[in-house]
């Protein structure tokens, strides 16, 4: 009980906490990823990866409820630390530079909450269904493939087919690899893993990691803009 006082009330506790809970969360945004390109693959296997989904509930609420948790464990430790620096320097520097410093690392907790508001947003649309709704009283929940499943791959053309939902994902992803580009290394130093040696090597990779992360996602919704799987809107 002591151990974990001491974790959630000193600084590098903290730290140890945005270090595991933002690793987590960064295998979880991998994952997601993997699943979404699916829907390169046809309507087949993105329904097929829906309903597998849907279908286990009792696999997929644990994962929400526990993804959920890091999530606020995260944003917890990262709003505390912020206020302990704050706090340590009331008054702020005359002149200020931001040699050593990129405009990733500055921002984390400006991008952070901004994240945040698009997560809300992007579990609205496509997780509760509640965005999409026409003139005929269809929602997200009416699209059904022959197989009588949810029909996922309508789903997302007719989502990003709205070039506003198109474009607020877009910038929500890029603030997202923005945050990744300096949270992945930091998450090394924060664990003590990280020695002068690797660090470019680390900051380089994290940068490259993040592109990777932001080129796939937002491939997505700039193929349906371009007319990808238009002929599930017929």
């Amino acid at each position: 009980m002591n151990i974990i006082k001491h974790i959630f009330s000193s600084s590098l506790g903290k730290k140890y906490i945005m270090a595991v809970t933002g690793f987590c969360l960064f295998l979880f945004v991998v994952a997601h990823l993997a699943g979404n390109l699916q829907v390169f693959m046809g309507p087949e296997a993105i329904n097929r990866y829906g309903h597998f989904l849907q279908s286990n509930l009792e696999l997929v609420w644990p994962a929400r409820l526990t993804l959920l948790v890091f999530l606020l464990l995260h944003i917890w430790a990262a709003a505390k630390l912020s206020l302990e620096n704050k706090a340590a320097r009331p008054q702020p520097y005359a002149v200020y530079e931001s040699r050593g410093s990129t405009y990733a690392s500055r921002t984390m907790l400006m991008s952070g909450t901004i994240i945040f508001v698009f997560i809300v947003y992007h579990l609205l649309h496509f997780t509760a269904e509640i965005q999409y709704i026409n003139f005929t009283g269809q929602t997200f929940a009416t699209f059904i493939d022959p197989e009588k499943r949810h029909d996922i791959f309508k789903m997302m053309v007719v989502g990003f087919n709205n070039p506003w939902v198109s474009g607020f994902y877009i910038l929500g992803i890029a603030l997202l690899c923005l945050h990744l580009s300096h949270g992945l290394s930091s998450m090394f130093q924060s664990l003590g893993w990280r020695s002068e040696t690797y660090r470019p090597f680390l900051e380089q990779a994290a940068r490259v990691a993040a592109l990777v992360i932001f080129l796939g996602y937002s491939s997505i919704p700039v193929a349906i803009l371009s007319g990808y799987g238009k002929w599930a809107l017929k």
